[in-house]
């Protein structure tokens, strides 16, 4: 190794990962946005239904789990990398389930979700889920090497 990387890996035992943890903040700016965007909507009772009140849940839910996770890949722990690439899947998975239907149902003859709110939401929840990726393949790449280095130092 060289003298660069050996001296980079030791800090990496006294500093945070920083850039794991800014991944995962913008993750929950984009899903605050997509958030903002989808309940300030108000087209007949279409958002008055079962649906809402548990995306409002699971938005609480994934707000405070990411959360979680920045602080937790912080110190390289790989655990909320996983945790991560799973937050990242759901994002992936909701473009389905509440923007396609309100896109596709028409409520007094205008559709609940336009063409460009439609676009908008899909792309804060697909990069809130990159965000997500990024941060997790990050933490992980940064973790294993750490190990390896705290492991050679101890041989």
């Amino acid at each position: 190794m060289t003298d660069d990387r050996t001296t980079q890996l030791d800090r990496m035992r006294y500093t945070k990962n920083t850039a794991s943890s800014r991944l995962a903040l913008l993750a929950i700016v984009f899903d605050v946005l997509f958030f903002i965007s989808i309940y300030k909507s108000d087209v007949g009772t279409y958002y008055y239904t079962i649906l809402i009140g548990a995306s409002i849940i699971y938005n609480l839910v994934f707000l405070l789990a990411t959360f979680l996770c920045s602080e937790g890949v912080k110190n390289y722990k790989t655990s909320y990398s996983w945790a991560m690439i799973g937050l990242g899947v759901v994002q992936i998975l909701r473009i389905f389930i509440m923007p396609m239907d309100a896109h596709r149902t028409i409520v007094s003859g205008a559709a609940v979700m336009g063409d460009a709110q439609f676009i908008r939401v899909v792309i804060y929840l697909v990069a809130s889920a990159v965000c997500l990726f990024a941060g997790a393949v990050i933490n992980l790449k940064k973790s294993q090497a750490l190990a390896h280095y705290t492991a050679s130092l101890q041989a």
